[in-house]
């Protein structure tokens, strides 16, 4: 089988990244073993990630460690090189979704991450997302980077689960009505 899958959090009015472009707003979440376990679970049911150029950059400056254990995809028109340190973790494509989709099955990789803003609103204007586990965090941003953009066509999700992880953190997943 395979799927294409979003696990991303947004703020309570959608957005994913505020007017600077931060996630810092996120630390307003208390990291604890029930939401490591969350993401954990995830990442063992994903084969690789794929993200764009912008969610790459943030990722990299984040204080932690690299978050991911799998193979790293970076979509990219511009960036020439992968940045020193990086060279084992992430690998360069230039490729439309439905390529790039095809191009990673056909390596092997069946369950795919997908992560960023433009890259989640380019997949899902293809049709290419399965499923989506999105976790609200209840602040009102006023402004910043949606989740969601323009589409030339609805796309129907069903509710699969809801539940409260945390104090300041709820999940939803969604599954693709086909």
């Amino acid at each position: 089988m395979f799927s294409n899958r979003v696990y991303i959090a947004v703020s309570l009015d959608g957005y994913i990244a505020d007017k600077n472009n931060s996630v810092k707003w996120l630390d307003i979440v208390p990291v604890n073993e029930k939401i490591e376990n969350e993401f954990s679970n995830f990442m063992n049911s994903i084969d690789c990630v794929v993200m764009g150029k912008n969610t790459f950059n943030v990722v990299k400056n984040f204080n932690d460690k690299w978050p991911y254990n799998k193979k790293v995809f970076v979509l990219s028109s511009s960036m020439q090189s992968i940045p020193k340190g990086y060279e084992d973790k992430i690998e360069l494509l230039n490729m439309k979704p439905l390529k790039l989709v095809n191009f990673l099955n056909n390596k092997g990789y069946k369950n795919l991450y997908i992560d960023g803003g433009k890259t989640i609103q380019n997949f899902l204007e293809y049709d290419l997302i399965d499923e989506m586990i999105i976790s609200t965090i209840p602040i009102l941003l006023g402004e910043g980077k949606p989740l969601f953009s323009k589409l030339t066509k609805s796309k129907l999700f069903k509710i699969i689960d809801t539940k409260i992880v945390a104090q300041f953190y709820t999940q939803t997943i969604y599954k693709k009505q086909r």
